[in-house]
């Protein structure tokens, strides 16, 4: 079973992807900002991180940039209301490997969540890419 760790500073938000991922068979460990996030990627060495951007404390941003400095670090994927594609390329560029806009379908979110858990490196890579380039910034 894989574990998802969910990064989000909304109470409701960690609820709904709790009770969906764990609903799919997922074990799910919560943080409601990057610090903590930090700490628990540590405690609890997750397969995946559902990670939002804007929080207090420490932002997503804050914890792509900490995850860049690791030799083993977590399949990374953005969850945020910011949508814009220089967002998303910037995200995708500093170590996620996929991004997911708010408002989202918690099924679609689970399916995000079942790919990157299982799929190779190679797959991930190419996935990441092609979202670059359709986000233009692939140039």
């Amino acid at each position: 079973m894989s574990k998802v760790l969910i990064v989000d500073d909304e109470p409701d938000v960690l609820l709904l992807l709790r009770v969906n991922l764990e609903a799919a068979g997922y074990e799910t460990v919560l943080a409601a900002d990057g610090e903590m996030a930090l700490n628990r990627i540590a405690e609890a060495d997750p397969d995946v991180v559902l990670l939002d951007i804007m929080m207090p404390v420490m932002d997503g941003w804050g914890v792509l940039r900490a995850l860049a400095d690791r030799d083993q670090a977590p399949r990374v994927v953005v969850v945020s209301a910011k949508s814009s594609d220089r967002d998303v390329v910037r995200a995708l560029t500093s170590g996620a490997v996929d991004y997911v806009t708010k408002p989202f379908d918690p099924d679609d979110l689970v399916d995000v969540v079942r790919r990157t858990a299982t799929s190779s490196s190679d797959e991930l890579d190419a996935h990441r890419k092609r979202k670059i380039e359709r986000s233009g910034g692939g140039a």
